[in-house]
């Protein structure tokens, strides 16, 4: 089979097309026929490595984890999926990729693709929306209600434009009632933090604290925060009110400095999607996880996330456009055989 892959790291440059053979299913594993892929910053760190034009352990290295496709060939022990169904998932960071004609996937952490999106829209989702979920529900502890709340608590999303912003902010205010303040610092991504039903949106290059105040607003009760904490921890803690809990996606490159969070009985916690699978700790409930969003995009309590597209051949293209700052949302890219 066709797919991307790299033999050394580096930059967008090293992605290049391989012949591969097909992936054969273990016993609890699905052979998923990519219909398409996004593209997300785990790719971009994963592809790079830790020194420019060192091989890649094992090549090629196929990247890529969030995909839709239908489902070609299952393991002897699959229980809840068949040849034929239309499928998404984020998959497993230690496995290859989904940027390829074929892929192996657990079923535990694949769900039946949302009926109202296309293959398209539905690779834009699980990544992002895993990511959310977990830090929300699972590390934050916030229950999803469905339903808005008059005296709701209020997240801060900082970097609201991105892929894991564009859907924490929907799926704080719509499923689990929270006030949302989001941060975005271009007309194009204010407007698109807005349009996903952000409460208000403040520029993330500016002091937080003080544009909270102007607003009238003391406080925050939870932060997701999207980016290097080394570049904004202290902004952060000083906007969050006693008790509040700050979730980080990204991996600190150094020493925080949390004083100020132990000093208002706050909690901070790290959300690493791939975890539940790396570890076989409980990898089912991103497939319940899967599921229901599924079900709340069906219903148009969500939205799609996918704003740009490209054939899996642009792939170099997409990776630059990632890693310029500059995008909004999710890009996918077709796979076509």
């Amino acid at each position: 089979m066709k797919a991307i892959g790299q033999t050394i790291h580096g930059g967008p440059e090293v992605l290049h097309f391989v012949d591969v053979p097909e992936p054969e299913p273990g016993p609890r594993d699905l052979v998923v026929r990519v219909h398409a892929t996004a593209t997300n910053p785990v790719d971009t760190k994963v592809r790079r490595g830790a020194t420019a034009g060192a091989a890649v352990a094992a090549p090629p290295l196929i990247l890529g984890w969030d995909a839709s496709g239908v489902v070609a060939a299952t393991g002897s022990d699959v229980e809840h999926f068949r040849v034929g169904d239309e499928v998404y998932f984020a998959g497993d960071v230690s496995r290859p990729g989904s940027y390829a004609e074929y892929v192996a996937v657990d079923e535990r952490i694949v769900a039946h693709r949302p009926r109202t999106l296309s293959h398209r829209d539905a690779a834009a989702i699980p990544l992002t929306a895993l990511t959310a979920w977990e830090a929300l529900v699972e590390n934050m502890g916030i229950t999803p209600t469905d339903r808005s709340s008059e005296h709701a608590r209020t997240l801060l999303v900082v970097g609201g434009a991105g892929g894991v912003g564009s859907i924490a902010i929907q799926i704080a205010r719509q499923v689990c009632g929270l006030r949302v303040i989001a941060t975005a610092s271009r007309p194009e991504t204010v407007a698109w933090c807005a349009r996903l039903g952000a409460d208000a949106v403040i520029d993330h290059t500016k002091p937080l604290a003080e544009q909270l105040r102007e607003r009238g607003d003391d406080g925050v009760d939870f932060v997701l925060n999207t980016v290097q904490p080394t570049q904004n921890l202290p902004q952060v803690l000083e906007v969050v009110r006693p008790f509040g809990h700050v979730c980080g996606i990204v991996a600190p490159n150094g020493p925080l400095d949390l004083g100020p969070l132990f000093r208002r009985r706050g909690h901070i916690s790290f959300e690493y999607m791939f975890a539940r699978p790396l570890f076989g700790a409980a990898p089912s409930r991103q497939g319940a996880i899967l599921a229901r969003v599924a079900d709340l995009l069906d219903q148009g309590v969500l939205l799609g996330t996918r704003t740009a597209t490209m054939p899996w051949d642009q792939v170099q293209a997409a990776h630059r456009l990632l890693e310029s700052g500059r995008s909004v949302g999710k890009t996918v890219l077709e796979v076509v055989p």
